[in-house]
């Protein structure tokens, strides 16, 4: 496993939009990105700061259902 970016809040919310994620409100410090599946919806909250912790990040890939390797440093 690569070791994972230092990435911000809107990184981050760029990556799940180009995978379907929309983002549905905004409030104070937090963006609420969803995507529609068959099933229902996933909805993953997302900080607008400008670097994100390693457990935020990896808390966001598990709500997300991507994998890892989208969010992990170029070797």
């Amino acid at each position: 496993m690569g070791k994972l970016r230092v990435l911000s809040g809107r990184e981050v919310c760029q990556i799940l939009m180009t995978h379907g994620f929309v983002e549905v409100r905004r409030q104070g410090s937090h963006v609420v990105m969803q995507k529609k599946e068959a099933g229902g919806s996933v909805t993953v909250p997302v900080p607008d700061h400008k670097e994100l912790r390693a457990g935020t990040l990896m808390s966001i890939i598990r709500q997300s259902g991507l994998s890892r390797a989208e969010f992990e440093s170029p070797k």
